[in-house]
């Protein structure tokens, strides 16, 4: 009986280990990347912007997110808000410029969206793009799950 519980304990632990780096699984093919974890969805004109599920998995449990105002003008690379962890606070670099049109206010009473659907339901804002030529700099899926797999490679 005892070697069969080491057995099972030493199996469990192998699986944790072999499990643990879950976040490239959950890139989306129709979405663009930015370096600082960002993704934005193009719809015509406008685009959704939101963190990555590998920015949400680094920061661990979301407990406030800062959103900016509608009507706010937004820089690409540059803050427009943040997200405050249990581990840490970053900042909310948009991918595009241009003009805020819409903001999830749901964060504001269920911050924890960002980690439960990062994708979905924990979208942050919605920007009508003033530039669509800057789109070009961002990474597609397969480059960004390579970036993260290189970022954590040097961690």
């Amino acid at each position: 009986m005892a070697s069969r519980l080491l057995w099972a304990s030493r199996a469990a632990s192998f699986l944790r280990i072999s499990t643990f780096n879950r976040s490239f699984s959950s890139v989306l093919k129709d979405l663009k990347y930015s370096e600082t974890h960002e993704w934005v969805k193009v719809d015509g004109s406008s685009s959704t912007i939101g963190i990555t599920d590998h920015a949400q998995d680094h920061l661990g449990d979301v407990v406030y997110v800062e959103l900016p105002d509608v009507g706010n003008a937004v820089t690409q690379g540059k803050s427009f808000g943040a997200v405050e962890s249990v581990k840490a606070t970053g900042d909310i670099n948009s991918p595009v410029s241009g003009e805020v049109i819409d903001v999830n206010t749901e964060l504001n009473g269920s911050p924890g969206l960002v980690n439960a659907s990062p994708y979905d339901k924990g979208w942050i804002i919605k920007v009508q793009i003033k530039n669509e030529h800057e789109l070009d700099s961002l990474m597609d899926s397969e480059k960004y799950a390579k970036f993260c797999e290189e970022e954590d490679a040097k961690h």
